[in-house]
Protein backbone atom coordinates (compact mmCIF):
# COMPACT_ATOMS: atom_id res chain seq x y z
CA UNK A 1 0.00 0.00 0.00
CA UNK A 2 1.50 3.52 -1.25
CA UNK A 3 2.21 5.90 1.43
CA UNK A 4 0.33 9.17 1.90
CA UNK A 5 2.06 12.25 1.98
CA UNK A 6 1.29 13.01 4.82
CA UNK A 7 2.10 9.30 6.18
CA UNK A 8 5.49 10.37 4.63
CA UNK A 9 5.92 13.14 6.71
CA UNK A 10 5.07 11.40 10.29
CA UNK A 11 7.95 8.67 8.42
CA UNK A 12 10.42 11.58 7.92
CA UNK A 13 9.74 12.77 11.49
CA UNK A 14 10.27 9.10 12.86
CA UNK A 15 13.47 9.08 11.17
CA UNK A 16 15.15 12.32 11.99
CA UNK A 17 14.51 11.13 15.92
CA UNK A 18 15.73 7.21 15.44
CA UNK A 19 19.04 8.57 13.44
CA UNK A 20 19.83 11.52 15.53
CA UNK A 21 19.57 9.27 18.81
CA UNK A 22 21.64 6.62 17.36
CA UNK A 23 24.32 9.23 16.51
CA UNK A 24 24.17 10.86 19.62
CA UNK A 25 24.02 14.25 18.21
CA UNK A 26 22.47 16.37 16.14
CA UNK A 27 19.55 19.29 15.08
CA UNK A 28 16.13 17.99 15.67
CA UNK A 29 14.29 21.12 15.86
CA UNK A 30 15.01 22.60 12.85
CA UNK A 31 15.39 19.07 11.12
CA UNK A 32 11.42 18.54 12.29
CA UNK A 33 10.38 22.33 11.19
CA UNK A 34 11.94 21.76 7.75
CA UNK A 35 9.61 17.92 6.43
CA UNK A 36 6.59 19.32 4.82
CA UNK A 37 8.83 22.23 3.15
CA UNK A 38 11.10 19.19 1.97
CA UNK A 39 8.48 16.82 0.93
CA UNK A 40 6.08 19.24 -0.59
CA UNK A 41 9.50 19.53 -2.84
CA UNK A 42 10.67 15.97 -3.60
CA UNK A 43 7.51 14.08 -3.56
CA UNK A 44 4.95 16.02 -5.41
CA UNK A 45 7.63 16.06 -8.59
CA UNK A 46 8.05 20.03 -8.59
CA UNK A 47 12.17 19.29 -7.94
CA UNK A 48 12.85 17.65 -10.93
CA UNK A 49 15.49 14.51 -10.15
CA UNK A 50 15.94 11.59 -10.90
CA UNK A 51 17.75 8.92 -8.76
CA UNK A 52 18.27 6.45 -11.26
CA UNK A 53 20.33 9.60 -13.18
CA UNK A 54 21.70 11.83 -9.96
CA UNK A 55 24.24 13.64 -11.82
CA UNK A 56 22.09 14.22 -14.76
CA UNK A 57 23.12 18.48 -15.93
CA UNK A 58 19.66 18.85 -16.79
CA UNK A 59 18.38 18.58 -13.60
CA UNK A 60 16.89 20.99 -10.55
CA UNK A 61 19.57 21.59 -7.85
CA UNK A 62 18.55 21.88 -3.85
CA UNK A 63 20.54 23.18 -1.71
CA UNK A 64 19.89 22.74 2.36
CA UNK A 65 21.95 26.25 3.14
CA UNK A 66 21.09 25.55 6.67
CA UNK A 67 22.79 22.18 6.57
CA UNK A 68 22.73 21.43 10.20
CA UNK A 69 18.72 20.11 9.28
CA UNK A 70 20.11 17.25 7.15
CA UNK A 71 18.67 14.62 8.93
CA UNK A 72 15.27 15.73 7.45
CA UNK A 73 16.93 15.61 3.70
CA UNK A 74 18.37 12.37 4.06
CA UNK A 75 15.32 11.13 4.98
CA UNK A 76 13.65 11.98 2.38
CA UNK A 77 16.34 11.66 -0.22
CA UNK A 78 16.09 8.02 0.85
CA UNK A 79 12.35 7.30 0.34
CA UNK A 80 13.10 9.13 -3.11
CA UNK A 81 15.37 5.69 -3.67
CA UNK A 82 19.08 7.66 -3.65
CA UNK A 83 20.48 5.11 -1.20
CA UNK A 84 19.36 1.99 0.89
CA UNK A 85 17.35 2.52 4.12
CA UNK A 86 20.44 1.18 6.16
CA UNK A 87 22.40 4.06 5.48
CA UNK A 88 20.12 5.92 7.83
CA UNK A 89 22.17 4.17 10.41
CA UNK A 90 25.22 6.16 9.27
CA UNK A 91 24.59 9.65 10.30
CA UNK A 92 27.41 11.04 11.73
CA UNK A 93 29.96 8.06 11.55
CA UNK A 94 33.36 8.45 11.06
CA UNK A 95 33.56 7.90 7.04
CA UNK A 96 30.03 7.40 6.84
CA UNK A 97 27.66 8.34 3.80
CA UNK A 98 25.66 10.54 5.85
CA UNK A 99 27.51 13.31 7.29
CA UNK A 100 26.25 16.16 10.13
CA UNK A 101 26.24 18.16 7.20
CA UNK A 102 25.47 17.60 3.59
CA UNK A 103 28.45 16.86 1.57
CA UNK A 104 28.89 17.17 -1.81
CA UNK A 105 30.34 14.03 -3.51
CA UNK A 106 29.83 11.32 -0.80
CA UNK A 107 25.85 11.21 -0.34
CA UNK A 108 24.30 10.53 -3.12
CA UNK A 109 21.79 13.38 -4.26
CA UNK A 110 23.35 16.08 -2.54
CA UNK A 111 24.17 18.90 -4.90
CA UNK A 112 25.95 21.49 -2.38
CA UNK A 113 28.23 20.79 0.58
CA UNK A 114 26.60 23.19 3.54
CA UNK A 115 27.74 23.83 7.21
CA UNK A 116 28.83 27.85 7.48
CA UNK A 117 25.97 29.49 7.21
CA UNK A 118 24.89 32.38 4.77
CA UNK A 119 26.49 30.59 1.85
CA UNK A 120 23.63 29.05 0.08
CA UNK A 121 22.19 31.49 -1.65
CA UNK A 122 25.44 32.54 -3.64
CA UNK A 123 25.54 29.46 -4.51
CA UNK A 124 22.69 29.25 -5.74
CA UNK A 125 23.10 31.83 -7.50
CA UNK A 126 26.13 30.45 -9.68
CA UNK A 127 24.27 27.20 -10.23
CA UNK A 128 21.15 29.37 -11.58
CA UNK A 129 23.29 31.88 -13.90
CA UNK A 130 25.34 28.81 -15.12
CA UNK A 131 21.71 27.35 -16.05
CA UNK A 132 20.51 30.42 -17.68
CA UNK A 133 23.53 30.67 -20.08
CA UNK A 134 23.69 27.18 -20.88
CA UNK A 135 19.52 27.60 -21.86
CA UNK A 136 19.19 24.31 -19.39
CA UNK A 137 15.50 24.68 -17.86
CA UNK A 138 16.83 23.93 -14.76
CA UNK A 139 15.82 25.61 -11.47
CA UNK A 140 17.49 26.12 -8.13
CA UNK A 141 15.67 25.75 -4.36
CA UNK A 142 17.44 26.84 -1.47
CA UNK A 143 16.02 26.51 1.81
CA UNK A 144 17.55 28.69 4.72
CA UNK A 145 16.96 29.27 8.52
CA UNK A 146 14.94 32.63 9.27
CA UNK A 147 17.66 33.07 11.81
CA UNK A 148 20.30 32.76 9.02
CA UNK A 149 19.04 35.88 7.82
CA UNK A 150 20.94 37.80 9.94
CA UNK A 151 24.38 36.71 7.73
CA UNK A 152 25.19 40.17 5.55
CA UNK A 153 25.74 37.51 2.78
CA UNK A 154 22.15 36.28 2.01
CA UNK A 155 21.43 39.97 1.48
CA UNK A 156 24.79 40.58 -1.17
CA UNK A 157 23.50 37.11 -2.63
CA UNK A 158 19.73 38.54 -3.14
CA UNK A 159 20.71 41.85 -4.57
CA UNK A 160 22.90 40.04 -7.31
CA UNK A 161 20.09 37.45 -7.74
CA UNK A 162 17.88 40.40 -8.85
CA UNK A 163 20.21 42.04 -11.02
CA UNK A 164 20.96 39.15 -12.61
CA UNK A 165 17.07 38.56 -13.21
CA UNK A 166 17.59 35.27 -11.91
CA UNK A 167 13.62 33.98 -12.08
CA UNK A 168 15.44 30.27 -11.83
CA UNK A 169 15.70 30.80 -8.56
CA UNK A 170 13.67 29.94 -5.21
CA UNK A 171 14.30 30.60 -1.83
CA UNK A 172 12.81 28.88 1.19
CA UNK A 173 12.73 30.35 4.07
CA UNK A 174 11.88 28.27 6.90
CA UNK A 175 10.47 30.89 9.72
CA UNK A 176 10.12 29.24 12.63
CA UNK A 177 11.00 32.01 14.84
CA UNK A 178 13.85 30.31 17.15
CA UNK A 179 17.77 29.82 16.70
CA UNK A 180 20.70 28.55 18.93
CA UNK A 181 20.07 30.32 21.74
CA UNK A 182 16.39 31.96 21.63
CA UNK A 183 13.84 33.72 19.78
CA UNK A 184 15.15 36.01 16.62
CA UNK A 185 13.07 37.96 17.33
CA UNK A 186 15.50 39.03 20.77
CA UNK A 187 18.57 37.75 19.21
CA UNK A 188 18.26 40.09 16.37
CA UNK A 189 14.93 41.15 14.91
CA UNK A 190 14.58 40.00 11.49
CA UNK A 191 10.41 40.68 10.69
CA UNK A 192 8.95 42.24 8.49
CA UNK A 193 10.67 39.79 6.30
CA UNK A 194 8.38 39.90 3.78
CA UNK A 195 9.00 43.89 3.07
CA UNK A 196 12.54 43.70 3.43
CA UNK A 197 12.52 40.41 0.71
CA UNK A 198 9.89 42.96 -1.23
CA UNK A 199 12.33 46.17 -1.41
CA UNK A 200 15.60 43.89 -2.59
CA UNK A 201 12.95 42.85 -5.51
CA UNK A 202 11.68 39.27 -4.84
CA UNK A 203 8.84 37.63 -5.83
CA UNK A 204 7.66 37.59 -2.23
CA UNK A 205 4.94 34.57 -1.46
CA UNK A 206 3.50 33.59 2.25
CA UNK A 207 2.72 29.86 2.72
CA UNK A 208 1.96 27.23 6.33
CA UNK A 209 5.36 25.42 5.95
CA UNK A 210 3.21 22.58 7.64
CA UNK A 211 0.66 22.48 5.01
CA UNK A 212 1.67 20.33 2.04
CA UNK A 213 -1.08 21.76 -0.35
CA UNK A 214 -0.14 25.74 0.83
CA UNK A 215 3.52 24.62 0.20
CA UNK A 216 3.10 22.84 -3.49
CA UNK A 217 0.79 25.39 -4.25
CA UNK A 218 3.71 28.26 -3.30
CA UNK A 219 6.42 26.23 -5.35
CA UNK A 220 3.83 26.52 -8.21
CA UNK A 221 3.66 30.41 -8.28
CA UNK A 222 7.11 30.98 -7.68
CA UNK A 223 7.90 28.42 -10.81
CA UNK A 224 5.23 30.42 -12.84
CA UNK A 225 7.45 34.11 -11.92
CA UNK A 226 9.45 34.87 -14.84
CA UNK A 227 10.91 37.96 -14.33
CA UNK A 228 12.46 37.87 -10.77
CA UNK A 229 13.47 35.07 -8.18
CA UNK A 230 11.44 34.14 -5.67
CA UNK A 231 11.18 33.54 -1.92
CA UNK A 232 8.73 31.60 0.50
CA UNK A 233 8.67 32.91 3.51
CA UNK A 234 6.99 29.18 5.26
CA UNK A 235 5.83 29.85 8.70
CA UNK A 236 6.83 26.38 10.57
CA UNK A 237 7.00 25.35 13.81
CA UNK A 238 10.62 24.41 15.62
CA UNK A 239 10.60 20.91 16.61
CA UNK A 240 6.67 20.51 15.01
CA UNK A 241 5.16 17.15 15.77
CA UNK A 242 6.82 16.91 19.04
CA UNK A 243 4.91 19.10 22.00
CA UNK A 244 8.11 18.74 24.13
CA UNK A 245 10.27 20.09 21.63
CA UNK A 246 8.30 22.47 19.67
CA UNK A 247 9.06 26.48 19.92
CA UNK A 248 12.24 25.62 22.38
CA UNK A 249 15.81 26.50 21.53
CA UNK A 250 16.65 23.41 23.69
CA UNK A 251 16.35 21.27 21.42
CA UNK A 252 18.10 23.09 18.68
CA UNK A 253 21.38 20.83 18.86
CA UNK A 254 20.19 18.02 21.53
CA UNK A 255 19.79 14.28 20.89
CA UNK A 256 16.88 12.96 22.82
CA UNK A 257 17.55 10.19 25.34
CA UNK A 258 15.86 6.63 25.25
CA UNK A 259 12.99 7.90 27.16
CA UNK A 260 12.61 10.87 25.26
CA UNK A 261 12.73 9.26 21.88
CA UNK A 262 9.75 6.05 22.64
CA UNK A 263 8.11 9.41 24.01
CA UNK A 264 8.46 11.25 21.12
CA UNK A 265 7.89 7.94 18.61
CA UNK A 266 4.41 7.20 20.72
CA UNK A 267 3.05 10.80 19.99
CA UNK A 268 3.44 10.49 16.41
CA UNK A 269 1.58 7.23 16.67
CA UNK A 270 -1.05 8.63 17.75
CA UNK A 271 -1.24 11.76 15.38
CA UNK A 272 -4.09 11.27 12.77
CA UNK A 273 -2.90 11.37 9.09
CA UNK A 274 -4.46 14.50 7.44
CA UNK A 275 -5.88 14.07 3.73
CA UNK A 276 -3.59 14.77 0.99
CA UNK A 277 -4.50 17.37 -1.25
CA UNK A 278 -1.68 17.32 -3.11
CA UNK A 279 -0.26 16.05 -6.76
CA UNK A 280 1.70 12.73 -5.94
CA UNK A 281 2.96 12.36 -8.85
CA UNK A 282 5.81 9.94 -7.63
Amino acid sequence: MEMSLSGICRAVREDILQMIYRAGSGHPGASLSAVELLVALYMTGMLRCDPSRPDDPARDRFILSKGHAVPALYSVLCRMGFFAREQLDTLRTLDGLLQGHPRLGITPGIDCSAGSLGQGLSIANGMALAFKRQQLPGRVYCLIGDGEQQEGQIWEAALSAVQLRLSNVCVIVDNNHIQLDGATASVKKMEPIADKWRSFGWNVIGADGHDLADMEAAYRQAAACGDTPSVIIAETVKGKGISFMENSCDWHSNPPTREELNAALAELSRQPAATDRVSANR
